[in-house]
């Protein structure tokens, strides 16, 4: 089956308090997307998919050029929402191909194993799709009406991305998706147009870059993997 990735990034930096977003942000020697591009083009045969804001474009290309990054990928210009971004980037994916996969990832989710890439696609060719998780790791509380209480932690899990699925699945539930707000994911998005959701494990390591601590923290995996 044709293989595709979308990699959305467009962060801003807010929460970490710096000007420049955070996938652009120097990690173990390079920004931090490149790593997050490379995980997938280490896999090969993968067409991959870059999503950046149109603002963001210009700075991207001249960071490859500083950083003589060479990898193969289709720039494509976000939207509004990370919904619309990602349905920008399954635009992008040829009508023509009626046979594939896509797995969609956050770009500053740079740890992603080349094995959970590749248990993603195999689990998806079979079900349909496949959406990464981890178990909690702490104890949780339901807030509600200033009180709180108890949850069984062992029923929930916490998700993360690739989340791989068969084109044409993933494609047709954008298309018929309404009030994209209220979608946190692309697998939400999927099992609202009725599709159920099969889940594959995640990685701890496998963290979301969102603030100066996270960081610092993938920061310290990238060295203790040397």
């Amino acid at each position: 089956m044709k293989k595709f990735a979308i990699i959305v990034a467009g962060g801003k930096g807010l929460r970490m308090g710096s000007d420049i977003p955070k996938q652009f942000l120097p990690l173990a020697g390079k920004p931090v997307l490149m790593h997050t591009i490379e995980a997938f083009s280490n896999i090969g045969e993968i067409d991959i998919i870059l999503v950046l804001p149109s603002s963001q474009i210009s700075y991207w290309l001249n960071l490859c050029n500083e950083y003589n990054f060479a990898l193969q990928h289709q720039i494509v210009e976000g939207g509004e929402t990370r919904f619309q971004s990602v349905k920008n980037g399954l635009g992008a994916i040829p009508n023509s191909v009626k046979n594939g996969l896509v797995a969609i990832h956050d770009g500053v989710r740079p740890l992603i194993s080349g094995k959970i890439i590749q248990d993603s696609f195999q689990v998806a060719s079979k079900n349909g799709n496949a959406l990464t998780a981890v178990q909690l790791k702490d104890s949780i509380r339901f807030l509600e009406n200033h009180t709180s209480k108890s949850l069984d932690r062992s029923q929930y899990v916490l998700v993360q991305t690739p989340q791989t699925f068969d084109v044409n699945l993933i494609k047709k539930s954008y298309e018929v998706a309404s009030n994209p707000e209220q979608f946190t994911d692309d697998a939400s998005v999927a099992e609202w147009a009725g599709f159920p959701i099969h889940l594959i494990e995640g990685d701890y390591r496998n963290i979301k870059i969102t603030t100066s601590e996270d960081l610092i923290i993938a920061e310290a995996i990238f060295n203790s993997l040397k």
